[in-house]
């Protein structure tokens, strides 16, 4: 364990707590960031590592939702705890738009990493999903939505929301991205669907996390101490941050459209794009 190490661990947590919300995929920046300034630890290490984090920024949401997500509560009379039905229903709606994501994740977790994730293919979906966000608030302007909020999601609209968040399986989507805009698409409002995302991302990030750590433990990987302690203080500074983040969000979406992170997007894939041909050329010359 080492002092550079720590700080560029924790450079990893903010980045992960910053990125994880806005719509600008946190793996994206997670991999250029570990480009310029590289952990020095195995590959199947760090592979795990940038995906288990994200339970940093699951905790924020746990933590600043828990009212809304919370299904029980004590009774006013008798002080025993009771089951709240709307929470209940809330949380139907959460697991039927979490399910296709689920099972497609599950199926094609390998395949993806193996041919999806890489620079120049995050690179690409970072401008093709930018001009996407453009477009699509442009083309919102001046809509009207009819759900305002998640008490008014029905069951079928949360599947197709769920649909939606399947795109993000492909490196570079962002997966809070693509699920507010094609909530937006199909009369979700902005904060509403915003909301609703944050709450999807409970049971897919821990059961991706799940996934990886099952995985990498069956194939024989294991944790020094210093690898522990990395994730854990990677995980805290996520959840920090993760905190601020989710509020600014909130705030910034009430007032502003997605378009400003459509043009960041592209301006990021572009100097990904840059940075993937350069160390191409560097290479053979």
């Amino acid at each position: 364990m080492n002092f550079v190490e720590i700080l560029k661990v924790i450079v990893q947590g903010l980045v992960e707590g910053f990125t994880e919300w806005l719509p600008i995929s946190s793996t994206g920046h997670l991999m250029l960031v570990n480009a310029l300034i590289p952990l020095h630890q195995p590959e199947s290490y760090y592979e795990v590592f940038k995906v288990v984090i994200q339970l940093g920024a699951i905790f924020a949401v746990c933590f600043r939702f828990f009212h809304e997500l919370w299904p029980f509560a004590r009774a006013q009379h008798s002080g025993k705890l009771a089951v709240r039905p709307a929470k209940i229903n809330l949380w139907l709606k959460i697991i039927i738009a979490c399910l296709p994501a689920a099972v497609l994740g599950i199926l094609f977790d390998d395949f993806l990493d193996a041919h999806l994730n890489n620079a120049p293919v995050i690179a690409i979906v970072l401008i093709l999903y930018g001009v996407l966000f453009i477009w699509i608030e442009r083309r919102n302007a001046k809509a009207e939505f009819p759900i305002r909020s998640v008490d008014q999601i029905e069951l079928s609209t949360a599947l197709l929301i769920g649909l939606f968040q399947c795109l993000a399986l492909i490196p570079g989507t962002s997966r809070s991205g693509v699920t507010i805009l094609g909530a937006m698409l199909i009369g979700v409002s902005r904060v509403c669907a915003a909301e609703f995302s944050f709450f999807l991302s409970v049971p897919i990030m821990f059961g991706a996390s799940t996934v990886k750590l099952i995985k990498y433990f069956v194939k024989g990987g294991s944790f020094t101490g210093s690898q522990s302690f990395y994730l854990i203080l990677a995980m805290l500074v996520a959840f920090v941050v993760s905190l601020y983040c989710i509020n600014f969000l909130l705030e910034f979406i009430r007032k502003h459209s997605f378009a400003v992170f459509g043009w960041y997007r592209i301006l990021l894939g572009i100097l990904v794009l840059l940075g993937t041909v350069f160390t191409f050329l560097a290479k053979i010359l």
